[in-house]
């Protein structure tokens, strides 16, 4: 039985975070100088192909490529898309533009041209490094953003861009003074969907991953052993695969299988049985997927789990027994945002898990359940997950992100109080039992989980609405019981056209063919119009209510 040492850990834990800190430093150039030899990544393809590179392998590519973006231009601040999966060059690509001072901002290979066109735009992205997952989206994009100076060419994508990244290396000095950053610099941007109007871009500093570190340790009961091994299918264009894989796992100087192909449940324990991997973060519904393709996987393969972190959505009573029964290891679920990562959860080595709550704020976070007057709600009552800029000691927390990209009244929204001693709501309701605790209620907002990826309905509306049948659109989750919510949209057609199948066909391959292929809508309904307020909002809220009412009778039924 665990015993609880919750209490101990967040009276005795104090933040060091210093004047100068800098991600790729602490991730990648210190382990080269100390353990050289040391694996940082074990990268495998689909196909067969698999290569492991050391720390020092990773530093020497690293340089090299700072300096051929200081040869392109690239400034202290400025904006390098990262337009690429789970590889080795998306690792050094990262610790290059830490280097060099300047701002890491991922994108999904899923993504569109529309996609991509917003975000780099409203960067202002000077460069953009890409491999052949997205290259021809982003080449489609590309015409339309001025700002977008220079494209690096990665694998399959050699010879379509302006820089070769094989030829650009070679050729570049392997010697590069890295930038002393101050811990309050912005190291990434990751835009972030949103309901009332275009995706939001975080800018996230480097004393963030301070931030994150326990949160991370404590949801990987008690990371990092000597000899463990990382993996997580999470995109490392997001801030799961990012900041809750990628680089605490280099922070810590241990390995990180990187695998580039589609998920499936057998392919998983396949890896983590090859690879011996101890650690992992699975979403809910990857757990999901598992549970029910291999209901006993220590009969099939074997496997050194020692930890498996969960967020996205809540876990469940089965998954949560599946992971003690059949994997032997106590799942932590774990509750954070892009703005403020990592800072709830569960540390099954540390203190008991209650399944199905989102766990307790992790040591140096303090976390409350506010009104909206900004007032802690009483335990049990239901209010906005919040957290204070400063932790229970009245230090402040370097989780924190710097505010929206060009949007300072997004950023003022999203906190209460005095600046410097204000929440910072997450838009998630919760409550909070005796034990601090916190148990999920559900968003505040309109944004919603779909398989594990946070929808943000405006993207998709807008999207819909430029075709040339759609005269309007609202988009919701619909409940499933197997991913816990598809897209669907609601459908007021333009004079001129009638519903149909094919028409529901054409208009789901418009979004696909355009933004993320997650985002494209399950299921669509035609209506006459939408319900709308005084004011000429669309109340989505009354759409998702009817979509709960139908699945609650269909079961009943």
């Amino acid at each position: 039985m665990t015993v609880d040492r919750y209490a101990e850990l967040h009276r005795s834990f104090r933040w060091h975070v210093p004047a100068l800190f800098n991600i790729a430093e602490m991730c990648c150039a210190r382990w080269a100088r100390d353990t050289p030899t040391a694996v940082a990544i074990r990268y495998e393809h689909e196909n067969g192909g698999a290569v492991s590179r050391t720390f020092a392998e990773l530093q020497h590519d690293a340089q090299r490529l700072a300096n051929v973006l200081r040869g392109l231009g690239v400034q202290r601040g400025d904006r390098v898309a990262v337009v690429m999966p789970q590889r080795f060059e998306t690792a050094v690509a990262h610790m290059a533009i830490y280097q060099a001072g300047a701002v890491a901002m991922p994108l999904s290979m899923l993504f569109g041209p529309d996609a991509l066109e917003y975000r780099l735009n409203d960067s202002g992205a000077a460069v953009a490094i890409v491999d052949e997952s997205a290259v021809d989206n982003l080449l489609a994009a590309r015409a339309a953003c001025p700002q977008l100076r220079s494209v690096i060419a990665v694998g399959g994508a050699s010879g379509r861009g302006d820089v070769d990244w094989i030829a650009a290396l070679a050729d570049a000095q392997a010697e590069f003074t890295a930038l002393q950053t101050r811990a309050d610099e912005a190291a990434v941007l990751i835009y972030t969907s949103g309901t009332t109007g275009p995706p939001k871009g975080a800018l996230i500093p480097h004393r963030a991953l301070i931030g994150n570190l326990t949160g991370f340790v404590c949801s990987q009961n008690w990371f990092p052993q000597h000899d463990a091994v990382f993996w997580s299918p999470a995109d490392w264009a997001w801030t799961g695969g990012l900041m809750d894989a990628l680089l605490p796992t280099l922070y810590f100087g241990r390995t990180i299988v990187a695998y580039q192909g589609r998920f499936s449940p057998e392919k998983a324990f396949e890896l983590m049985q090859r690879h011996r991997v101890t650690h992992t973060f699975l979403f809910p519904t990857a757990l999901k997927a598992m549970m029910k393709a291999v209901p006993a996987p220590r009969q099939r393969y074997q496997l050194c789990l020692r930890a498996i972190m969960s967020a996205g959505e809540a876990v469940g009573d089965a998954v949560f027994a599946y992971c003690e029964r059949q994997l032997a290891v106590t799942v932590n679920e774990m509750f954070g945002q892009t703005e403020i990562n990592y800072v709830v959860g569960n540390c099954a080595a540390r203190w008991p898990a209650r399944p199905g709550s989102m766990g307790r704020p992790y040591p140096g976070h303090r976390v409350a359940v506010i009104d909206d007057n900004g007032n802690e709600c009483p335990r049990g009552t239901p209010g906005d997950v919040a957290v204070h800029r400063r932790d229970i000691h009245g230090h402040p927390d370097p989780v924190f992100f710097l505010g929206y990209w060009n949007n300072e009244d997004a950023t003022r929204r999203k906190f209460t109080g005095d600046p410097a001693d204000s929440w910072c709501r997450t838009g998630d309701t919760a409550v909070m039992d005796d034990d601090g605790y916190l148990w999920y209620q559900g968003r505040g907002d309109d944004v919603f989980k779909a398989a594990g990826y946070r929808i943000g309905p405006s993207e998709i509306e807008n999207c819909l609405v430029k075709h040339p049948a759609v005269a309007n659109a609202a988009v919701v989750p619909k409940p499933d019981a197997e991913r816990g919510a598809v897209v669907k949209a609601y459908v007021v057609l333009a004079a001129g056209f009638d519903g149909s199948a094919a028409l529901t066909e054409e208009l789901q391959q418009h979004v696909r063919g355009k933004l993320a292929p997650y985002e494209y809508p399950k299921e669509i309904e035609f209506i006459d119009a939408l319900p709308m307020t005084t004011t000429g909002k669309v109340q989505r809220r009354m759409l998702r209510l009817q979509e709960e009412e139908r699945a609650a009778a269909a079961r009943i039924g």
